[in-house]
């Protein structure tokens, strides 16, 4: 094995998506991930599908998409920390571990001994990270959290959806996955730490936290003004031009950012006027004025093809590009010159997965694992961790 992180061992109690993603980033960096779950039924999001993979003779698998998008670069020990014997073994695997990763419910591992209080003094140095709905502390610390909901209560969604219609979520459990990435910051900070100083500490990532962190600037809109930001749709609440336009085939994303951009696409566009109208020449003024340049824009955009205005926007240099499906995402020549598509072998076929977007010149990232099956390391980390045969 080797990455960045290796020779770090991970105990990883987390499931689902938001803790898994940030596993399988530390897996992909070269620790040596052990994913612990229930014998038999194992982690939930294995048998959520369709789809789910396809073996050597095309017969759909018990291994869900959802599973494989987030479990690769693990190892797989099944273990019930109900029974005494497997609890006995999951603390001998901890006393062994650099980092402790879980998403129970606050106070959940307290009746295995399994807290954080009870193993930092048998462990000074283990760094324990936890990732729950609303975190270690506050009236909501007891309260389970889920991506649907934090994105509803965390604010993005009143942000999200057309200017008229309900609030909408975002399409992937964004909450989760940034929740994850969060609290891989958060580890590596930790790690780096006790490298200078031999002390492990407690790592606390919230769903709720991170969802109003990744506000960002709608967050600072409300902060600096006191008002909520406008839903604006596929629009910007800053800056205009900056959105989705029908063309006369299919749509355009038109991204300007400056008033250089605007001025290009103007010329572009064959409007040189409206670049020095004072009305619009300036991004606040575009701002205030959008009701009106707006549909000049949307006008003008519909007299050509999606093709046609890409490739006069791209020698201009203004920002813009199409919307893709999936499909056509995966199937960009960006995607395979930057590896975003890892094909690999799994014990049930071939899989492909969706690669690591890190790309390091001298610690590169490594694909030596597939999602594993339920339990299907027990013995090897067992005999390699803990010398049993």
């Amino acid at each position: 094995m080797s990455g960045p992180l290796n020779g770090i061992r991970i105990v990883d109690l987390t499931r689902v998506l938001a803790g898994p993603s940030a596993t399988q980033m530390l897996g992909d960096l070269g620790a040596d991930v052990i994913k612990i779950e229930r014998p038999e039924s194992g982690d939930d999001t294995r048998k959520w599908g369709p789809p789910f993979l396809k073996d050597k003779e095309g017969n759909p698998t018990s291994e869900s998409a959802y599973y494989l998008s987030t479990n690769r670069s693990k190892r797989s020990v099944a273990l019930d920390i109900s029974d005494k014997n497997d609890l006995n073994t999951l603390k001998k695997l901890i006393a062994k571990a650099d980092v402790l990763i879980e998403n129970f419910k606050v106070g959940g591992l307290e009746k295995y001994g399994l807290d954080y209080a009870r193993l930092r003094s048998d462990h000074p140095g283990l760094i324990y990270a936890s990732l729950t709905g609303f975190g270690q502390t506050g009236p909501y610390k007891d309260v389970p959290g889920y991506d649907f909901m934090i994105q509803g209560m965390g604010g993005i969604m009143s942000s999200t959806g057309p200017v008229e219609g309900p609030p909408f979520k975002v399409g992937v459990a964004i909450a989760d996955i940034m929740a994850g990435q969060y609290l891989l910051n958060g580890i590596l900070a930790a790690l780096y730490h006790r490298e200078k100083t031999g002390q492990g500490q407690h790592v606390d990532v919230a769903l709720f936290d991170s969802q109003l962190a990744w506000l960002a600037n709608l967050g600072q809109y409300y902060l600096t003004s006191g008002e909520n930001p406008p839903r604006v749709g596929n629009a910007h609440t800053t800056i205009v031009p900056y959105e989705v336009f029908e063309t006369a085939d299919s749509h355009i994303i038109l991204a300007v950012g400056n008033d250089t951009q605007f001025a290009a696409f103007c010329q572009v566009a064959g409007q040189g006027d409206l670049a020095k109208d004072p009305d619009y020449a300036s991004n606040p003024a575009r701002v205030k004025n959008r009701e009106i340049l707006v549909p000049v824009i949307q006008d003008i955009l519909k007299t050509r093809s999606t093709n046609d205005w890409l490739s006069a926007l791209k020698t201009a240099k203004v920002p813009s590009g199409p919307v893709n499906t999936i499909s056509q995402a995966f199937d960009h020549p960006q995607t395979a010159a930057r590896d975003m598509v890892v094909k690999m072998s799994h014990v049930d076929g071939p899989v492909s997965l969706i690669g690591n977007p890190v790309k390091l010149s001298e610690t590169p990232v490594c694909y030596d694992k597939a999602p594993p099956k339920c339990g299907a390391d027990t013995q090897d980390v067992l005999r390699e961790w803990l010398n049993k045969d």
